[in-house]
């Protein structure tokens, strides 16, 4: 049992990690810490060049003082017994010259056993401190162009061994300590960074591998405003999409099936009628069966004409036309079909409105217009249709009388088998494709198609088509 959970929990942590959040980690670290180690080893170097030649001038410097200074002192004496005499006077005259007799203690380059002197015949006046140092800087001292005498200086690299301990390890062991402070937060951030960025893609690359499994249903949490949240926020209109799309198709294929198991029924029903002798075999019958394959036919072709427009395949063949002329046209030819439904028309049109259109594709969007006025309009009803020109659109207003459509239902009109009332019924509301044609076939014009309640207490279609350009 206890192998079994082991495996459980390694099985856990595998699926927790993340290769990007590693990468990630790795890189940042690897970047800080070589970002560190080059500065440290640029400070150092600076320190140790540029300190030391800091030191060169300044102890150069503090030799030309004490230079001066000592030149000025022999020339009223025009020898060194007063310093070979009392010896102890010469930490007093360097201090003096180098101006640190108020000092409590001497400059670290300023002590008097860092200077020597020698006379004109090159004996020591005052000598070296530890007799085994003899790599000394010189200055001829001079007076009135004669040599008098030569002051050694120590070299700062010597002086360094001297203050080693108390200078340079100390801003080393800082900067060393400053390095490590660096790693770790670099370590620290990194490996933060690295896990929010890590869990986040992980979240991604988990919902997306249920989302090619077929669970649309996955969803990321959209926190901030960042690039991160943006995916996550299109991940979720995606599968959002996909699990409409989905149930659409699904309930696409179910009513389809059913609008074709009803004519089918009656098909089989009124065939196993006449074999059984209960119906006569005669024209009538005949007629009947024709009559349920004509809707088959009918059903078939708009579903073929759907699937065209949806893969972008509609034949349709656009042409400049006279959209007024068009309407005018097939508004005239069904006064006759509009008066046999009980329903009066008024119409205004105006004149010359030229657009890219198949004029019988366009005689198919009136029909399915006029059907669905006919069969959704109480009697006496009536319809009115405009066109009207807004800006570069052709505008047809098409407007039926009662009874009208509730405001939920307006937006889904066009969809493919859809009826407002939710019958499957065709006395009362066809096979449900028209409006979803009718959309097609605006859409393949270019235009827009929309909903909205009527003036005359029905439904308005307002169509929108581009007009044609006549000064190209």
């Amino acid at each position: 049992m206890s192998l079994i959970s082991l495996r459980s929990s390694l099985g856990r942590f595998r699926w927790r990690f993340s290769r990007l959040g590693l990468k990630l980690f790795l890189i940042i670290l690897s970047v800080n810490v070589a970002i560190s180690t080059g500065a440290f080893l640029a400070v150092s170097y600076s320190i140790d060049r540029g300190f030391l030649e800091y030191l060169n001038q300044a102890q150069e410097r503090r030799a030309t003082l004490l230079a001066d200074s000592l030149v000025t002192r022999w020339q009223p004496r025009q020898s060194w017994a007063w310093l070979e005499r009392s010896p102890e006077r010469w930490p007093m005259v360097v201090r003096h010259a180098l101006g640190q007799e108020h000092r409590d203690r001497p400059s670290p380059l300023g002590e008097a056993q860092d200077f020597v002197l020698r006379d004109a015949d090159e004996r020591f006046v005052i000598p070296p401190h530890n007799a085994s140092q003899s790599n000394w800087h010189w200055l001829t001292l001079r007076s009135d162009d004669e040599e008098i005498g030569k002051l050694g200086f120590r070299p700062p690299q010597q002086v360094m061994e001297r203050m080693e301990n108390r200078f340079l390890e100390r801003q080393q062991r800082n900067l060393l300590i400053i390095v490590l402070s660096l790693g770790v937060a670099s370590f620290l951030l990194a490996g933060g960074l690295s896990w929010w960025l890590g869990r986040r893609t992980r979240a991604l690359a988990t919902a997306t591998q249920r989302l090619t499994e077929g669970d649309y249903h996955s969803r990321l949490p959209e926190r901030g405003r960042d690039e991160l949240s943006l995916l996550a926020r299109d991940f979720n209109v995606l599968a959002a999409t996909l699990e409409a799309s989905r149930n659409a198709r699904a309930r696409w294929v179910s009513d389809t099936a059913h609008e074709l198991r009803t004519p089918l029924a009656v098909l089989r029903g009124e065939i196993e009628a006449m074999q059984d002798g209960i119906r006569p075999l005669n024209q009538e019958s005949l007629g009947s069966l024709g009559q349920e394959v004509d809707q088959l036919e009918r059903l078939v072709a708009d579903l073929r004409l759907l699937s065209q427009s949806d893969a972008g395949a509609l034949d349709i063949q656009l042409a400049p036309m006279n959209l007024s002329d068009a309407l005018a046209g097939r508004l005239e030819d069904a006064e006759r079909w509009l008066n046999d439904s009980d329903m009066s028309l008024t119409r205004q049109i105006d004149p010359n409105m030229m657009i890219r259109g198949d004029a019988q594709r366009l005689r198919q969007l009136w029909d399915n217009l006029m059907d669905n006025s006919c069969a959704y309009t109480s009697a006496p009803g009536s319809l009115n249709v405009t066109l009207t020109q807004e800006g570069n659109e052709a505008v047809v207003s098409w407007q039926d009388s009662a009874p009208g459509v509730p405001d939920s239902e307006l937006a889904r009109l066009t969809e493919r088998l859809y009826r407002v009332e939710g019958s499957r019924n065709r006395s009362s509301g066809g096979s449900g494709l028209g409006l979803s044609i009718a959309s097609a076939l605006v859409h393949a014009h270019g235009g827009s198609l929309s909903a909205s309640h009527s003036t005359l207490g029905g439904l308005c279609w307002t169509l929108r088509f581009p007009l044609l350009n006549t000064d190209n």
